[in-house]
C-alpha cells in the first residue's frame, strides 16, 4: 500500500518558533492531546518531570499571568498566561508558583478565607519574560504522579489546541500500534448491538485483520489503538486518522481544537458500551447521530464516516493513521455483506436521539431533554423489592449507555418517613461497580436530583456526618514537621463544606482528594495552638474536629 501522508496539510497555520520547553529537560511525554479519559478529551500535554517534584517551570513565551487557579481536583495549582501572538499557555498540577505570585495566592487566599480560587488578572500585575520562571512542578488536583499538564489555547476561543503542533522538541519516531478494529450496523444503534471485531496483525508493513462479515450494507468502522514515544512506556493517541472504502476516501478524523464545551461528547466518539463493559478504548471512525464534535471531522458527502457496501462481494477498508510526528502507521481488512440481520424490535420503551424523553412511574419519573442521548435506546425500567433504606430499588436503563446532559429524576418513597429525617434523605446510584450518593430535595412527596448516569437508584437516609482524622497524635510535638495532615470521608453523599481555624481564626487548609493539609506559616508562631476543623455534608451534618499541638 502506497503510504499518504495524511497530517502533511494541516487544517492551521501555528508558529513553531515561538515558543520554548517549559521545562530544564527534554520533554518526555506521560499523555498528549486528545487522548481518551474518563468523561472528557485530554487536553493538553503531560511532561514527565523524572518522577520526582518542584522542577522550575518557565513561560513558553511573553506575556503575562493572566489567572490563577487553585482547586481540589481538576489541574490543582494551575497558572494560565496569555501571549501577545494570540495564544494561552495553562500550567498544571503545580506545587508553588514564583515567590511574588505565590505571596500573592497567600494574601488572596487569607483576604476571601477560602483556599479554592479562580482569579483573573490584569496584563500589568505578573508580566513574564519567555524562559522567566513561574513556578515548581507538583503533583496536585486531579494527578496521580509527579508531571507537568501543559496546555496552549486560543486566546479568543479558549479552546485548547494540539500542543505538539506548536514545534516543541519531542523525538518520537514510533507510528501509532492498532490492535484491534470492529465494524458496527449503521442500521441500529450502537447500544443496542455486538459489533463484528478482529485483532490485527502486522504484515509486510501493515496491520491487517480477517474478513469480517457484515449483517448490514451499512456500516461504521472503529479501532482500538495506542501511539508511543521514544523512551517512553506510557500510551499516547493518533493525530489524525483517515478512512478509504476501496480506494475511496471517506473521511478523516483530526484530533485538535476540541473546546472544553465539547469534550464530554468523547462518551460518543468511543464505543462507550466496549468500554464499559471491557475496559478498551474503541474509538470510532464514524459520527453517532447525537455526536456534535463537528470541528474534528471532514466528511465525504456529509456521509458522517458511514460506509455503504454496494453488494455483497468483499470490499476493502484501509485505516491510515499518524501521530503529531508524522509517523504513519496503515491498516487493512475486509468486509463483506450477508443477509441483513439487523433487528430493531424494541421490548422496552423507544426513546429516540434527538428528542425529549419522559418515563412515569407510581414511584419514579424521568425527565430527559434533548441534547441526552448520542444514539436511541430500548429504555429498560426494573424493580427491586428491599427492605432497607425508603424505597425500593429502580434500574434505570443499563449503565454501560452514556448520558451526555443532566437530567431530572423522581423517587417517591414507599416507606413513612420519619419527620426529623425528611431533611436527610440521599439518592444513591449503583453502577454495578461503585456507589455514589448526592442529596434529593422533596417536592409534593417525590424526592428529586438531577443526574447524569444511568444505573440503579435508591432513597436512603443520611445522617453520619463525615468522619474526620487526624494523622498527628493529639498533643503531638511538631516543631520539626511542615504541615498537619487530616482525611475528611463522607459515607453517602460528599463533603459540601470544610473550614479550618487556629486559635480562633481561619487558616488556609487544602484539599487534595480525600487529603487535607495545613502548611505552617506565618500565622502559627511557636507554641501551643489548637486547631479546629470542621466539614458538613450534603445533608448538613456536621463534624468538628479539634486538635491540640505544639510547635
Amino acid at each position: 500500500m502506497m503510504q499518504v501522508s495524511i497530517a502533511s496539510a494541516q487544517t492551521k497555520d501555528y508558529p513553531i518558533a515561538d515558543f520554548r520547553n517549559p521545562l530544564d529537560i527534554p520533554i518526555m511525554l506521560a499523555g498528549n492531546f486528545g487522548e481518551c479519559r474518563p468523561n472528557h478529551f485530554h487536553s493538553g500535554i503531560d511532561i514527565k518531570t523524572n518522577g520526582v517534584e518542584n522542577l522550575p517551570v518557565y513561560a513558553i513565551g511573553d506575556g503575562y499571568v493572566s489567572r490563577i487557579k487553585m482547586e481540589p481536583g481538576g489541574f490543582g495549582h494551575a497558572l494560565y498566561v496569555t501571549h501577545p501572538n494570540g495564544y494561552t499557555s495553562l500550567y498544571a498540577h503545580l506545587n508553588d508558583f514564583a515567590p511574588a505570585i505565590q505571596r500573592f495566592v497567600k494574601s488572596m487566599q487569607y483576604k476571601t478565607e477560602s483556599w479554592t480560587m479562580d482569579i483573573a488578572l490584569t496584563a500589568d500585575r505578573f508580566p513574564v519574560k519567555k524562559g522567566q520562571q513561574i513556578a515548581w512542578s507538583g503533583n496536585t488536583g486531579g494527578s496521580t504522579a509527579p508531571h507537568l499538564h501543559l496546555e496552549i489555547r486560543d486566546t479568543k476561543t479558549e479552546h485548547p489546541l494540539n500542543p505538539q503542533l506548536f514545534g516543541f522538541e519531542i523525538k518520537d519516531a514510533i507510528a501509532p500500534v492498532p490492535t484491534q478494529i470492529a465494524v458496527y450496523n449503521a442500521r441500529a444503534s450502537i447500544y443496542e448491538q455486538i459489533p463484528a471485531k478482529a485483532a490485527l496483525r502486522k504484515k509486510a508493513g501493515m496491520y491487517v485483520g480477517d474478513t469480517i462479515v457484515c449483517g448490514s450494507n451499512f456500516i461504521g468502522a472503529g479501532v482500538n489503538v495506542n501511539d508511543y514515544m521514544n523512551g517512553s512506556d506510557n500510551t499516547l493517541t493518533f493525530y489524525k486518522a483517515a478512512v478509504y472504502l476501496d480506494s475511496t476516501l471517506q473521511g478523516t478524523v483530526t484530533l485538535d481544537d476540541i473546546g472544553y464545551d465539547v469534550t464530554r461528547y468523547l462518551h460518543s466518539y468511543i464505543d462507550y458500551k466496549t468500554r464499559k463493559q471491557s475496559g478498551q478504548w474503541m474509538q470510532l471512525l464514524y459520527q453517532l447521530p447525537g455526536n456534535k464534535l463537528n470541528g474534528i471531522y471532514k466528511w465525504q458527502n456529509n456521509s458522517k464516516g458511514l460506509m455503504h457496501l454496494p453488494d455483497s462481494n468483499v470490499h476493502r477498508v484501509d485505516i491510515h493513521l499518524e501521530d503529531a510526528s508524522k509517523n504513519i502507521t496503515d491498516v487493512r481488512f475486509y468486509v463483506r455483506q450477508v443477509a441483513d440481520t439487523t433487528n430493531t424490535t424494541c421490548n422496552g420503551k423507544l426513546w429516540k436521539e434527538g428528542n425529549a424523553n419522559v418515563f412515569e412511574h407510581p414511584n419514579v419519573f424521568i425527565k430527559m431533554n434533548e441534547n441526552a442521548l448520542y444514539d436511541d435506546i430500548c429504555f429498560q425500567f426494573a424493580v427491586t423489592k428491599t427492605t432497607d433504606g425508603f424505597s425500593d430499588k429502580y434500574g434505570i436503563h443499563n449503565s454501560y449507555v452514556p448520558v451526555h446532559s443532566y437530567f431530572d429524576i423522581g423517587i417517591k418513597p414507599n416507606r413513612a418517613i420519619p419527620f426529623g429525617l425528611k431533611d436527610k434523605i440521599a439518592m444513591v446510584l449503583t453502577d454495578g461497580n461503585d456507589e455514589t450518593g448526592k442529596a434529593a430535595n422533596l417536592e409534593n412527596g417525590w424526592y428529586k436530583a438531577s443526574v447524569r448516569n444511568f444505573g440503579e437508584y435508591r432513597l436512603v437516609a443520611d445522617t453520619v456526618a463525615p468522619v474526620i482524622k487526624s494523622l498527628q497524635k493529639d498533643g503531638a510535638i511538631l516543631s520539626k514537621a511542615k504541615r498537619m495532615s487530616f482525611t475528611i470521608k463522607d459515607e453517602v453523599t460528599s463533603v459540601r463544606y470544610y473550614r479550618g481555624e487556629l486559635d480562633g481564626k481561619w487558616i488556609c487548609v487544602e484539599q487534595h482528594g480525600s487529603q487535607y493539609f495545613y502548611t505552617f506559616d506565618e500565622y502559627c508562631p511557636k507554641g501551643k495552638h489548637t486547631l479546629v476543623l470542621t466539614a458538613i455534608d450534603e445533608n448538613d451534618n456536621t463534624r468538628i474536629l479539634k486538635y491540640n499541638f505544639t510547635r
